[in-house]
Formats: C-alpha cells, sequence, structure tokens
C-alpha cells in the first residue's frame, strides 16, 4: 500500500522519461522480435539518452526534463516559490516539502498524523522500517534526498562550505574525517598503494588508479580547442587555460598570476628564498625536490624520455615536446595581437612581451632591465670583459 511519503512525487516525469525504455521492454517479451533487433533498439535508446549531458558538470540524465531541473544547481535559479510565505526552491518536490512540513496544520509520516512538527521530528527519530527506495531527508538546497538524517548531514557541507575537521600538524581544513584521514598520510610518508608495473608508491588509492591509466595509454579527455587528450580531467582542465588566458591563482604578494596551482606554489619560494633541497654532487640549492631531481640526470647522463619517431632521448620532457614540434610542425598557440603562431606557450609568453613591453629580467649592479633572461646574461658576460 502506498504511503504519503512522497510516493507519487515525480510521478508524471518518471512516466514521460521511461516511456521509450518501457516499450523496449514490452518488445523484447515479443516472440516475433529477434534478440538482434532488440540489441539494435537497446542501443539507440542508449545513444538518446546520452544526449541529455550537463555541460557543466559532465553528468548524464535520461531525459530533458531532468537535465533542465539538474541545471538549476549551476544556475542557482529558483523558479517555485511558496504563497505563504515567499521562500523559494530549485525544485517542486522541495516546495511540496516546505508546505507540508512547515504550513500544514498537519504533518503526516507513514500514515501516522501529527499536529506538532516537534513531535514529527520525535516520530522520525524513532526506529522504524523504511519502506524500500524511501529517502524522507531531503536537502532545501538541491533535490538530493537520503535515508538518514546524518547523510543528509554530511550532504549539506557541499552548499555550506563547512570544513570543521583540521590536521593538528599542518592546521589545513576539510570537510570530511576521511579527507582529513587521507591528508594526514601526507605528513607520516607512508605510501601504501604501489604501481605493480613500475613500483611508483601513492598516498591515495586514486592516485595510483590515475597513474595506471598512464601506462594503459587510456587518455578519454579531449581539449576542444586543440585536440589534445588527457588521462585526468583535472589536467584538460589545467590545460584549457592556455587557451582561454585564464589564471586563477595569484601570488598575494606581487600579483603575478598562474594557470598552475603548483606554479604558484614553486613562485611563492622566491619571495621567502628557500632553497631546502641540494644536490648530492655539486652542492647546487633548489626549492623544489623535483627541481633536484631533474638536475641530478645533468650528473648522471639519465635521459629517460624518447621520442617516438626519431628515437632521440631527453632528460625532462619538456625538451622532447619541445623536439617533437619539428616532426608535427603544430603551432596550436597564437598571439592575439599579430597572429604569429607558436608551438609552446611558453614561446608565446616571451614573444608577448614585444607587444606589452614587459621587461622582467633586471641586473643586479646597474638595474638596466630586459625582456628575455638570454639578454640579462648577454649584457652580463659585456659587463664582465669591461
Amino acid at each position: 500500500m502506498e504511503t504519503t511519503c512522497d510516493k507519487s512525487r515525480g510521478r508524471m516525469d518518471t512516466e514521460t522519461c521511461s516511456i521509450q525504455l518501457d516499450l523496449a521492454v514490452k518488445e523484447k517479451d515479443d516472440s516475433s522480435l529477434s534478440r538482434s533487433s532488440f540489441t539494435a533498439q537497446s542501443q539507440m535508446i542508449e545513444s538518446v539518452i546520452e544526449q541529455f549531458i550537463c555541460s557543466h558538470c559532465g553528468k548524464n540524465f535520461d531525459c530533458f526534463s531532468r537535465l533542465k531541473t539538474h541545471q538549476q544547481i549551476h544556475s542557482g535559479e529558483k523558479p517555485y516559490s511558496c504563497e505563504k510565505c515567499g521562500e523559494s526552491f530549485s525544485y517542486l518536490s522541495n516546495l511540496k516539502r516546505h508546505e507540508r512540513n512547515i504550513h500544514s496544520e498537519k504533518k503526516s509520516i507513514h500514515g501516522s498524523s501529527y499536529d506538532r512538527f516537534d513531535t514529527k521530528r520525535v516520530h522520525i527519530n524513532l526506529p522504524h522500517r523504511l519502506l524500500p527506495g524511501e529517502k524522507p531527508f531531503g536537502c532545501t538546497l538541491c533535490d538530493k534526498s537520503y535515508r538518514k538524517p546524518s547523510l543528509l548531514k554530511k550532504h549539506q557541507v557541499v552548499h555550506t562550505g563547512e570544513k570543521p575537521y583540521s590536521c593538528d600538524i599542518c592546521g589545513k581544513s576539510f570537510s570530511y574525517v576521511c579527507s582529513l584521514k587521507s591528508h594526514q598520510i601526507s605528513h607520516s610518508g607512508e605510501k601504501p598503494f604501489s604501481c605493480p608495473q613500475c613500483g611508483s608508491s601513492f598516498t591515495k588509492k586514486a592516485n595510483l588508479e590515475t597513474h595506471l591509466s598512464i601506462h594503459a595509454g587510456e587518455k578519454p579527455f579531449s581539449c576542444p580547442h586543440c585536440g589534445k587528450s588527457f588521462s585526468q580531467k583535472s589536467n584538460l582542465k589545467a590545460h584549457v587555460r592556455v587557451h582561454t588566458g585564464e589564471k586563477p591563482f595569484c601570488c598575494d604578494e606581487c600579483g603575478e598570476c598562474f594557470i598552475h596551482a603548483n606554479s604558484l606554489k614553486t613562485h611563492k619560494q622566491i619571495h621567502t628564498g628557500k632553497r631546502p633541497y641540494s644536490c648530492e654532487t655539486c652542492g647546487k640549492s633548489f626549492s623544489r625536490a623535483t627541481h633536484v631531481k631533474i638536475h641530478q640526470r645533468i650528473h648522471t647522463g639519465d635521459k629517460p624520455y624518447s621520442c617516438v619517431t626519431c628515437g632521440k632521448c631527453f632528460s625532462q620532457k619538456g625538451y622532447l615536446k619541445t623536439h617533437q614540434v619539428v616532426h608535427t610542425g603544430v603551432k596550436d598557440f597564437r598571439c592575439h595581437v599579430c597572429e604569429k603562431s607558436f608551438s609552446q606557450a611558453s614561446c608565446l609568453k616571451k614573444h608577448q612581451r614585444i607587444h606589452t613591453g614587459e621587461k622582467p629580467f633586471s641586473c643586479e649592479q646597474c638595474g638596466k632591465c630586459f625582456a628575455y633572461q638570454k639578454s640579462l646574461k648577454e649584457h652580463k658576460c659585456v659587463s664582465v670583459l669591461k
């Protein structure tokens, strides 16, 4: 027997969205329909379903109405208003829940009526069996519902931004205790997840899974501007900034902005002057451990990056990428002032100084400024000879 716990909510929309699937199942039961034609019908339905994808987050929906409803999360639109108090909601179901819980004289749960909301709350907290699929605890900010109030509370952190769990070592805060525990491994140095192919270790299982896709050669995320593919969605997002010019990570000391968070982190060490990592061979100091590792290849002669076209090897991945342009001739980075194209973003950045007049390299002796580091070095050599 159906109860009043939102059993009929969204029934019409659900039936509308699933009509194609119902037809497919009906046709499957028809003895005159062959297995192959049913498979083709299923594939056609799947292709139709795949068309309803959110352009903001990539989430899939089985019909346009659900996609449209979901997109209100991103737009912040709240088209449903309460006639009694004026409070607005993104979803009709949330408005109905609000009217039932706040303004209704009697509230009903599982067929039991209550004159006071407090009495209803006590009833909810009493142990009782929920119906299959029943989720009575709904979020007022989005359309998500949960079986337990604890799960609802955990979800609401997404909207509030609350971060109650802090690391006692570095002070960094987290929304969830599991995120804090995962973070604390970075301080212990423990890396329990190892790659069976190359032996690389990771602090998180998710990082290992991402790493394994490198060995598998999987690159499912493609750039809409240049077609370049990536194994991680986060890498694609960072790469797209090269085309858009977006630099969201800014230094609070000098105002210089960067495409990547790591670039900002490295840059900040210019202001602090810290170089805690030293080369054991020559004693040269570096701000990051990875820079020491790359530098040491000068002493060891190690060149782990090889060109698949000609076999030439390089000590750094960036050098390999620069070299590969010789074979491809691709120049994806174009100057918006003069339309000149370049194979690398760094080359475009250097070129743009011609238009901007920027001269970031200055001589410590005479104060003269230069657009390029090479020009500064040449100037210093001339000064020494004089």
